[in-house]
């Protein structure tokens, strides 16, 4: 008997729904949410070490620079008599000093401070300030710098010869002036002028000099000079016995450098004596020589003698022959 059977085609099965899931090779899940949320972890980990880093290194960089750095000296013209002086530093200072010109320095309380002020008054004339600041690690700054200021009374000095001459003028009448050298009695000399020059032997040696000049107004401006006190060479200038010939003679306590001779103002009859270069100054104190020989007529005779200060004298004759 023949049967014939009817055969359905199998149904396909429904495929499940996965979630975001993956198979991993042993056969368990590993969900996506869970890998972005590890390494979203990793990044923000990795960002605060580099940022951690960063900061470590400008942190680095900032204690280098002050390490390095020095202190910071700022001066400031007030008003036309008055300074105000500043000075900084990222560490703590050690000291800090000034002076005008070379003046004894005015410490200034600064040790352990990072920050000093002072106002300064300026002085007449012309003046230069000077600055010392340096901190705890030694690291030092220095300032320098000349400021003028007009006073209503001015004072020079000026070396003529062996004397000291005193030039003072004012904006108002000058009364008097008084000046001593060292601690000596103070000289007083009236003037009643609106200036004044005044000459005052200087006397040997090393020694410092006071000058102060009193207006109608009573302002008084002082001024101090160091002056050492030297004489001038003498210097003779003679004929020989045979009167064709000229000596020169010249003498110096502190010793003689050098003789210049000039002839009738000729360059080519100069003749120099550089003495310094050949005798010691033992030997120095007496110069003479007489082996110029005069021509013919009138002779022009010039002779300059310098010492061991610089100071000079010169002498002129007129000989005939």
């Amino acid at each position: 008997m023949n049967q014939i059977l009817s055969v359905e085609p199998p149904k396909p099965k429904k495929e499940k729904k996965q979630k975001n899931n993956i198979r991993s090779s042993g056969g368990g899940t590993i969900e996506i949410e869970k890998i972005v949320r590890f390494f979203a972890i990793v990044l923000i980990v990795f960002g605060i070490i580099m940022i951690a880093s960063g900061s470590y290194s400008m942190y680095q960089g900032t204690q280098i620079g002050n390490s390095q750095a020095k202190p910071t000296i700022s001066v400031q013209e007030v008003s036309e008599t008055q300074l105000e002086l500043e000075v900084s530093h990222s560490t703590p200072l050690q000291r800090v000093t000034y002076s005008w010109n070379n003046d004894e320095q005015v410490e200034l309380d600064a040790s352990g401070k990072r920050s000093v002020t002072q106002t300064i008054e300026i002085p007449t004339g012309d003046n230069t300030l000077n600055v010392y600041a340096v901190d705890q690690d030694g690291k030092e700054t220095n300032y320098s710098r000349m400021y003028t200021r007009e006073g209503d009374i001015s004072i020079d000095f000026a070396v003529d010869g062996s004397n000291l001459k005193v030039t003072a003028s004012g904006k108002n009448q000058l009364s008097y002036m008084t000046y001593r050298w060292d601690e000596e009695e103070e000289q007083r000399v009236d003037i009643n002028n609106m200036d004044v020059e005044y000459s005052i032997e200087i006397p040997m040696g090393q020694h410092t000099l006071t000058v102060s000049v009193v207006d109608v107004n009573n302002t008084m401006e002082t001024k101090e000079q160091e002056v050492k006190g030297v004489t001038k060479p003498t210097v003779e200038i003679s004929l020989d016995d045979s009167k064709s010939f000229f000596v020169v003679k010249a003498s110096d306590d502190e010793g003689i450098t050098r003789v210049e001779v000039t002839i009738d103002e000729d360059e080519n009859q100069k003749y120099l004596f550089n003495l310094e270069q050949a005798y010691p100054i033992e030997e120095r104190k007496q110069f003479e020589y007489g082996q110029f020989a005069l021509h013919d007529g009138e002779n022009k005779i010039e002779v300059t003698v310098y010492n061991e200060s610089g100071v000079s004298e010169t002498a002129a004759a007129m000989l005939n022959k």
